[in-house]
């Protein structure tokens, strides 16, 4: 305790929780959310708004997200926003690292506060320290392994916690997938949200779509439902003969977290075999890294990968520039990609890879997330294009 000189008190704030990255770095700042600790990988998300989404999207495993905006929390949460298809489960984001303290929310949609919330879903938060350095590190010297850890008493084994994030292996060969897929296959039907309105329901399906899970969210599924689709999702394993005698009009490839390759190693062939049946299909984020995969390209390691709501990608079948979400840490290595599959989109941060199709074949896929909503509804038009091949291919 420090006095001033009219012997008002201040207190000592002491640090209840600890960023420590891998190479012994020690970060002190406030806990909040769950107490405990996770290793992870950290990134940065520039993103100003929809920070639920971003905790609760399944691409997130194995990861700790720095917000570079400050004010994170400011809207509350709510049920409606959340990614992950089961409500009750916890994939995504391991923790979560703030600027500010959380305000109270000041949204009409709000049910919850986020601090509540975090608590509730078992994530892991610290707040004050100096993002913009954190985030300057990243980009200087890539996404580092950490451990976050939170103690209401301030007590922690600094030790065995720089142990912890020094040994842990990170993403790269790591397959998270069987953390976030689901146990067993179900349906969908609700459609995207409507002002006044809330979500509807798919009554007059035009095409029936098989949906492989790395890691859906639900967003994705609303939109394809939107465009006509009854949909069948099914476990990432689920094997090509199996989604094959389901008679789809459509395959898609979801989203989903860790390194490409190692899921690869079970879902490409099933990739290669659906694509081989000339079904229409359509790939994000891991699904579109897979998909390369499958057709003989590599795939890479980014640097601080691409995490945000901001990110231009340029269309390059159209020419035209869309603003759209990014969360990867992986990419296409468009110098691989083989004689048959052509580039459509990139970005224009960096000029890497951020779509393909493959000539005179029903197959498409994209690196950033078309489901989400950075503002604009740019990319909307991806889910129509995929409509628009099973539709053709039904008329044949």
């Amino acid at each position: 305790m420090t006095t001033s000189g009219n012997d008002a008190a201040w207190p000592d704030h002491k640090p209840t929780a600890l960023l420590v990255l891998a190479d012994g770095t020690v970060l002190e700042g406030f806990g909040l959310g769950a107490e405990g600790h996770a290793v992870g990988e950290v990134c940065f998300n520039t993103a100003m708004t929809g920070y639920e989404e971003i905790l609760t999207d399944p691409s997130y495993a194995g990861q700790l997200i720095t917000f570079t905006f400050p004010h994170i929390g400011n809207v509350g949460t709510n049920d409606e926003d959340i990614e992950t298809v089961n409500m009750a489960a916890t994939p995504g984001a391991r923790g979560v690292i703030l600027r500010s303290a959380i305000t109270d929310p000041s949204n009409y949609r709000a049910t919850r506060h986020l601090d509540l919330w975090l608590k509730a879903r078992g994530i892991i938060g610290l707040s004050g320290i100096d993002t913009r350095a954190l985030t300057a590190l990243i980009r200087s010297k890539g996404m580092p392994n950490a451990v976050i850890a939170h103690a209401k008493d301030g007590q922690f084994d600094l030790h065995g916690l720089k142990e912890e994030a020094r040994e842990w292996p990170g993403l790269e060969g790591m397959d998270l997938v069987p953390m976030v897929t689901s146990g067993q296959r179900f349906t969908w039907d609700e459609t995207p949200w409507a002002w006044e309105k809330g979500f509807g329901r798919q009554t007059e399906p035009e095409f029936n779509v098989v949906a492989i899970d790395y890691g859906i969210k639900r967003n994705i599924l609303r939109l394809l439902s939107g465009e006509g689709c009854k949909i069948t999702v099914v476990p990432a394993t689920t094997s090509a003969e199996d989604i094959l005698a389901m008679k789809p009009d459509g395959v898609f490839l979801s989203n989903g977290p860790g390194d490409p390759a190692e899921t690869g190693k079970y879902a490409v062939p099933v990739i290669r075999k659906v694509i081989d049946s000339g079904t229409p299909t359509f790939g994000i984020c891991l699904g579109h890294q897979m998909l390369g995969l499958a057709v003989g390209a590599k795939t890479k390691k980014m640097h601080q990968g691409h995490h945000g709501a901001n990110h231009p990608v340029k269309d390059e079948t159209t020419g035209k520039v869309e603003i759209t979400s990014m969360n990867h840490g992986f990419a296409v290595d468009q110098a691989t990609l083989p004689k048959g599959a052509t580039q459509t989109h990139i970005s224009l941060f960096d000029g890497s890879n951020c779509g393909i199709q493959l000539d005179g074949k029903p197959v498409f896929s994209v690196q950033y997330h078309p489901e989400a909503s950075p503002g604009p509804r740019d990319s909307h038009y991806l889910f129509k294009r995929f409509a628009e091949l099973m539709r053709a291919k039904k008329s044949a």
